[in-house]
């Protein structure tokens, strides 16, 4: 049996990340009497905020230069802080980390950082016990976690044959800058989500471009609105509840008609391609054994669910994924995962910050009464 090692700090909820899900559950936290422990003014209701990036803003303050207001896909505001209108053309990483900023500001959230956790583990046996928050500055000893860690850290690249021979580029959209660094190249793009169809109307105005992707995609006629977002919501939650990898929006909803999907087929370079069979030096082997040179592969194949540091609790499926249903994990729940599967859009975020914080003030509540 473990106990709460000396000198680890204990608060009521420790909210791991502060992106859009982190943010929104200090939020309701703070709107249900819980005060961030460094301030001090509370002995119980305490939470701590804890965030590995150096400065406010979550992914956004990683995003590529040209991705641009007009052109972000699904921005929904934090809860209680309307965003500031701004021009369409403004890149998104020089207009929402200061929103955050001022979010934080504004509803005195007094977040950590930068602060990488380690990993979560049980302080002893007792299942209603604590949670050690394992960090590069200190342990917290939590009765309640609240992970909010999104995707952003975690790029997916598959493997395919010979992908270490390739003698050009190879980037991840994580890496992404801008097209101008691959201006009279060719350039293949692997992917069939929303980003891959973006950068590869982008990056076509000034290369040769070819997009490749696993299955020939579906694509639906009604534009990608909140309605066909709130389905892949509802498509993504019977899986995580299963205990399942989330899985991607497309995979569920199929490929909608966005601004810049049709932007692209109105140019003729919206022309989908059967993945390379394998990489070689200068290129790709195709499928039927033809050769395709290339100078740039860029895989936008999408994110994984950065949640290694919880490996300690013992949680994950043999398929893969956390047995999560409303927001709270259905194997140890003490711990709650946001922005994980359904929540992942920022609406989603949103909500589910609401529903863990409801869960724990209910709880918290009902201890009292007994």
């Amino acid at each position: 049996m473990n106990a709460v090692p000396v000198g680890a700090v204990r608060v009521d909820v420790a909210v791991i990340g502060a992106g859009q899900a982190g943010l929104s559950a200090a939020h309701h936290l703070r709107r249900r009497g819980f005060v961030p422990i460094g301030l001090g003014q509370a002995e119980t209701d305490t939470f701590v905020l804890l965030d590995a990036n150096p400065a406010p803003g979550g992914a956004w303050q990683h995003r590529w230069a040209s991705l641009r207001m007009g052109t972000v896909n699904g921005i929904h505001e934090l809860p209680g802080h309307p965003v500031p209108p701004a021009d369409p053309a403004a890149p998104s990483r020089e207009v929402l980390p200061p929103y955050f900023a001022e979010y934080e500001r504004r509803f005195d959230l007094d977040v950590q950082r930068p602060v990488h956790v380690r990993g979560v583990r049980r302080a002893d046996d007792d299942p209603h016990g604590r949670l050690l928050v394992e960090t590069d500055r200190g342990t917290w000893a939590a009765r309640y976690v609240i992970n909010a860690t999104g995707t952003w850290t975690r790029p997916f690249r598959p493997y395919y044959p010979g992908v270490d021979r390739f003698h050009r580029r190879q980037l991840h959209v994580a890496d992404y800058v801008s097209a101008d660094e691959f201006a009279g190249q060719r350039v293949i793009i692997v992917g069939a989500g929303v980003s891959a169809v973006q950068l590869l109307d982008e990056i076509s105005h000034v290369a040769e471009t070819t997009w490749m992707t696993r299955r020939e995609p579906d694509w639906i006629d009604e534009d990608f609105d909140l309605a066909a977002r709130s389905a892949a919501i509802a498509g993504v939650e019977a899986r995580v509840r299963d205990g399942l990898p989330p899985g991607s929006v497309i995979a569920v909803t199929g490929m909608h008609w966005t601004p810049w999907a049709r932007a692209a087929d109105a140019r003729g370079v919206l022309v989908r391609h059967p993945m390379f069979a394998s990489i070689e030096e200068d290129g790709v082997r195709m499928p039927d054994g033809s050769f395709r040179p290339a100078d740039v592969i860029l895989w936008a194949t999408g994110f994984r669910p950065a949640l290694d540091h919880l490996a300690p609790l013992g949680l994950r499926t043999r398929a893969g994924g956390f047995r999560v249903a409303d927001t709270r994990s259905l194997d140890d729940p003490r711990l709650f995962l946001i922005g994980y599967g359904p929540s992942q859009s920022t609406v989603g975020a949103n909500r589910a910050g609401r529903a863990a914080v409801q869960q724990i003030v209910l709880e918290r509540r009902a201890a009292v009464a007994a």
